[in-house]
């Protein structure tokens, strides 16, 4: 899996040798992330899980270019997008809204609007959850890609404990790699 056979080893000399220590040490250091909230009952004093993005995205160094909390209704997602994308920012991160209730459209919004899918983050998301609570990982529609608009969306869902796996394991490691990869 990943780069480390490319070229026939994985030291990294040449061209096509690169592996991926050496893309993330010529990753840009700083993101600009906007994060949303889609809740129907989350208010600024309950929104752990947005908190959660913010203080983490903080303490690595990224740019909070804003943060929103809006109901799990498509067009005011797509809206708060919008406004993301309006912000500067180059990565919306979006909790809640991901699971199969009816009220869930978190998941519709969002793959509505991708032009470019990034099927491992949900595919890697749902295999650390399996790890934690089993077959109900299955639940979640976690997903990314990005948007027309250029704005890189990753969507988890709203819990405490999802939002850490997603950001921690997932998304924070690896955003300096992504931005890199999109200005290529």
């Amino acid at each position: 899996m990943g780069h480390q056979g490319e070229g026939g080893h994985g030291h990294g000399h040449g061209v096509h040798g690169r592996v991926p220590g050496e893309h993330k040490a010529r990753a840009p250091r700083s993101a600009r992330v906007y994060v949303v909230t889609c809740s129907d009952s989350r208010t600024e004093a309950t929104d752990e899980g947005g908190r959660i993005l913010r203080d983490r995205l903080a303490a690595a160094g990224h740019a909070v270019t804003g943060s929103a909390i809006v109901p799990d209704d498509p067009q005011r997602i797509a809206a708060e997008l919008d406004r993301a994308h309006a912000s500067g920012a180059q990565f919306a991160l979006v909790t809640g809204g991901t699971g199969l209730s009816s009220r869930d459209s978190t998941f519709e919004a969002i793959s509505r609007a991708v032009v470019r899918p990034l099927p491992g983050f949900g595919e890697l998301f749902r295999m650390l959850s399996y790890e934690e609570i089993g077959g109900a990982a299955m639940l979640s529609r976690a997903l990314a890609g990005q948007l027309g608009s250029g704005l890189f969306v990753f969507a988890m869902p709203g819990s405490p404990a999802a939002v850490r796996l997603a950001c921690e394991k997932l998304i924070l490691p690896e955003l300096g790699h992504i931005l890199e990869e999109l200005s290529r």
